[in-house]
């Protein structure tokens, strides 16, 4: 089968399309052949060397995929056997081929795309997880979403406004504002031009921030929660480090979180996996909510996919499509 592997920790030239033997499900896995898997962030990292896949997991970068099941290992149910999902992985997805424990498999919401299917298990995992399951969003509160243009930020909007969230955004040009304001977004601030920490405390500060930049912008985000807010830290894309006003903490009772996605157990996944199927699939079931997709690249153009990502000029999902 082809897949593309990491040839070296660097840029995005490294991801070298190879052909490698195809995978044999496991006790209580399936195996896919990919349609279509999404890119997200933590392959820019594994691909930087920053990000080593998890123990026993493909070395291969790709966290979620759509396709069809076409091979069962023991103990997995017969009933998936022909089936056409969409998948959480520990890695393996940038290939024709990819396993996975059946437990981390969703069916492909109606109507929906394979493509639009395989942008959907890794970044709505990390959204319900951080979001509701962490953070405890409620549809009486509001959401601050900086970076609101991303896959992750489109899904927290999208996800939050459908169970009745105000939501407010950030984004770094007018025309990703846009977008993420036609997702529903109450208010949307321009972080290149505009003061949205005044702002938003003008208007009355938020509840929860989601925060994927990190770094000076930890304690920006501190200021704008109201008391008993709570700040979840699922990135660091503006640095690891942070100095925050404890005072500010303690006075307002506030709560600092954080959490990864891939290194957690199989049955940990799994228990996640149950709450999007009963929580969240509904919406999408329902076309109340449809992943955001920015562009598509064939697997054998993974590297462009990725210089699309850290060019930053994306809205929404990237996605590489995979030919049988």
């Amino acid at each position: 089968m082809t897949a593309i592997e990491i040839s070296q920790p660097g840029g995005p030239e490294v991801l070298k399309p190879v052909d490698r033997a195809r995978p044999e499900p496991g006790l209580g896995e399936v195996l896919i052949r990919v349609e279509a898997a999404g890119i997200n962030r933590p392959d820019v990292l594994q691909r930087k060397g920053l990000y080593p896949a998890p123990d026993g997991a493909s070395d291969l970068p790709g966290l979620e995929v759509a396709g069809e099941i076409v091979a069962l290992g023991t103990g997995a149910p017969e009933s998936l056997m022909g089936t056409r999902v969409c998948a959480l992985l520990p890695g393996g997805g940038y290939a024709q081929y990819a396993t996975v424990d059946h437990r981390h498999c969703l069916p492909v919401p109606d109507g929906f795309s394979m493509i639009e299917a395989a942008a959907m298990p890794e970044t709505f995992c990390t959204v319900w997880t951080n979001l509701f399951q962490d953070a405890g969003l409620t549809s009486d509160e509001r959401l601050l979403m900086p970076g609101g243009s991303s896959g992750i930020g489109t899904t927290a909007i999208m996800i939050a406004r459908a169970i009745g969230a105000e939501v407010f955004a950030t984004a770094g040009t007018d025309e990703k504002c846009a977008a993420i304001a036609g997702l529903g977004a109450t208010r949307v601030f321009n972080y290149t031009t505009e003061d949205w920490e005044t702002q938003i405390r003008d208007a009355g500060g938020v509840d929860v921030v989601l925060d994927m930049v990190g770094g000076e912008n930890v304690n920006r985000h501190l200021t704008c929660l109201r008391p008993h807010g709570r700040h979840v830290s699922i990135a660091f894309l503006g640095g690891m480090q942070a100095t925050i006003d404890i005072v500010s903490i303690m006075r307002k009772r506030l709560t600092l979180t954080g959490s990864t996605l891939r290194a957690r157990s199989a049955d940990e996944k799994a228990e996640v996996i149950d709450g999007l199927r009963e929580h969240v699939w509904p919406l999408a079931d329902s076309h109340r909510l449809k992943p955001l997709i920015d562009s598509t690249f064939p697997l054998e153009r993974a590297s462009e996919a990725h210089a699309r990502m850290e060019d930053g000029g994306h809205i929404g999902k990237i996605v590489l499509t995979v030919d049988p």
